[in-house]
């Protein structure tokens, strides 16, 4: 179980994170995610990987815990959050832009489009950006996604769908808002 731990935690740690915004509800969530697979590892039947079962139990812990608590967390995506092992957390920005551009202008453009999807994906409701997270950064296939949130392939791409219109919709709205204040 040590190696499994090992294993997967970091990666248990991001999906957390980005769904629940807050690293240290991520930390809290990793680690009950991880007791409730140990207690209850001889229900694992093998139907599925263990990845997937145990990215289900995280996925449906924090998805819980987002519903019950009802807010959403933003955090800053300058700062570098710390993996459960110690090490330093590449950050959504990092992640999300290139830092290898030379051009200043275009370092600080990349660095407000994250922050504005990083706004925006905490705006969705927790359905939809389960399904944005697992996809679009985690890069789950769709039968992947329906196995750890235990919904149908189709309900998948419905959501899928309807997330990234949300999405779109709400960038929009952010950015006619921002450019209504600049003039």
């Amino acid at each position: 179980m040590e190696r499994l731990i090992i294993k997967y935690q970091n990666r248990i740690f991001n999906v957390v994170l980005k769904m629940c915004g807050n690293s240290d509800d991520a930390a809290e969530l990793t680690q009950e995610a991880f007791v409730k697979v140990i207690e209850s590892i001889e229900k694992f039947k093998g139907r599925s990987s263990f990845y997937t079962w145990l990215f289900r139990i995280a996925v449906n812990l924090t998805l819980n815990y987002c519903q019950r608590h009802a807010r959403t967390a933003t955090r800053s995506l300058d700062a570098e959050d710390m993996e459960p092992d110690g090490t330093a957390n590449q950050s959504l920005r990092d992640f999300l832009s290139d830092e290898r551009a030379v051009d200043p202008a275009m370092v600080a453009q990349s660095r407000e489009l994250c922050d504005l999807a990083m706004d925006a994906l905490l705006k969705l409701e927790e359905p939809q950006r389960a399904v944005v997270v697992l996809r679009d950064i985690e890069g789950m296939n769709y039968t992947e996604i329906a196995d750890v949130l235990n919904i149908e392939l189709g309900t998948v791409r419905s959501r899928l769908s309807r997330a990234r219109s949300n999405l779109r919709e709400i960038l929009e709205a952010m950015i006619n808002e921002g450019g209504s204040k600049d003039r």
